[in-house]
């Protein structure tokens, strides 16, 4: 004998088939909502192409122009002592590397008319006697540095103190030997042992965050276009008509611009480590899922800007500001110990902060996730906080 299902069976079951069907039809608005995209990103050839094609030019254009370190600076040279010793000077100044003998000018006057008039960096000053004032131990050169380009000053600072000190040694050592004594070895000497770029390449520090930067343009500007290409293209009418809601928007288009990203990030991390030679020292798997949950932060902020904005002008713009303020505050370049606390926290709301320290974490010193845990925690609650700010924001009608 059969029994009859009772009424609260009956409901469960009508209950269980309503939430099928509602999935069913979230499902199926998504699928269409990322059909549209992806057919949408094919067709436009010509805008795919400068996407896929931009950073590499850019990693090319920064990986041979960029160089931090500053040698071999044109030098004007006043020598009015004209004797052994200023000569020597000079050919240590030289030899070293740091300074290139642009032109031999008479006076201080003349050096610094060359720095004004551009044709030197740099320039050496010998006074009259400088022999004599040597043998007295009271001899003194004057070094002038073009305080207009800072990195020329930081390594002319450096190098020109490092011969003074070498040159002043080497002068005391002789003449102790001429009065009879010998000077054996200094006091104190320095052992210095540079990890992770023994060389000190500067292509070693600039290449991981010249791989995050890079995939952060990408990143936010291959979404940042796509709600405000809706609305000037008109399809938006033809969205709002539909029943799909903002956060089924919002993740249909962003998952195959997640894909896109993908595809450039393999192919200019490829570009630096077998092509510019940058060793890779950390977990390939672990790169890939935090650089995962970077490219979801950018491409969150991304929508986010462009359910903001309503013109690409205004789009552009706030995407230009958001890269300057990347390429300053975030250590990309500029270190961040220094920065005032405003700044500081001003850069903490720029993912790629966060990025460049996993990257050069993962790809310099080939540490893992225990000493990485704040910046990926960092990380992932910027991601959620941007997807779901760029959900709540969309707002399913026209202004």
């Amino acid at each position: 004998m059969r029994t009859r299902p009772s009424n609260a069976m009956r409901r469960g079951r009508g209950e269980r088939r309503s939430r099928g069907v509602r999935h069913s039809g979230s499902m199926r608005r998504l699928v269409a909502v990322m059909r549209k995209e992806t057919i949408q990103r094919l067709r436009d050839r010509r805008t795919l192409i400068l996407i896929l094609a931009i950073p590499l030019v850019q990693m090319l254009l920064f990986a041979y122009a960029v160089d931090l370190t500053a040698d071999h600076l044109p030098t004007a040279i006043a020598d009015q002592s004209l004797d052994t010793e200023s000569r020597a000077f000079i050919e240590a100044l030289l030899v070293s590397g740091y300074f290139d003998a642009e032109s031999y000018v008479t006076d201080q006057a003349a050096v610094v008319r060359a720095i004004d008039e551009g044709r030197a960096l740099a320039g050496v000053v010998i006074p009259p006697d400088f022999a004599a004032a040597v043998e007295r131990g009271d001899a003194q050169v004057l070094v002038i540095l073009d305080g207009s380009d800072s990195f020329s000053v930081q390594a002319g600072y450096s190098a020109a103190l490092s011969v003074a000190q070498a040159r002043a040694l080497k002068l005391l050592a002789s003449k102790v030997q001429r009065m009879g004594g010998q000077l054996e070895s200094m006091p104190i000497q320095n052992a210095t042992h540079v990890l992770y770029n023994p060389s000190m390449k500067d292509l070693v520090f600039v290449m991981p965050g010249l791989i995050a930067m890079l995939l952060q343009v990408l990143a936010i500007n291959t979404t940042a276009q796509s709600v405000v290409r809706e609305y000037e293209l008109g399809t938006i009418e033809q969205i709002l008509v539909t029943p799909v809601r903002p956060i089924e928007l919002i993740v249909g288009k962003l998952i195959p611009n997640v894909a896109l990203v993908i595809v450039d990030q393999i192919v200019t991390t490829s570009l630096g480590v077998f092509w510019f030679g940058v060793p890779f020292h950390g977990n390939v798997w672990l790169f890939a899922w935090l650089s995962l949950l970077f490219i979801l932060s950018g491409l969150g902020l991304g929508l986010l800007i462009s359910t903001i904005a309503r013109t690409q002008k205004e789009t552009q713009q706030i995407t230009a500001l958001l890269m300057m303020l990347s390429q300053l505050l975030t250590g990309f370049i500029y270190p961040r110990q220094p920065m005032p606390p405003l700044v500081k926290a001003v850069g903490n709301m720029i993912p790629l902060t966060y990025y460049i320290r996993i990257v050069r974490g993962i790809v310099t010193k080939g540490i893992g996730l225990a000493f990485l845990w704040s910046d990926v925690a960092a990380l992932a609650v910027y991601a959620g906080i941007v997807m779901f700010l760029a959900a709540v924001t969309f707002r399913k009608r026209l202004d």
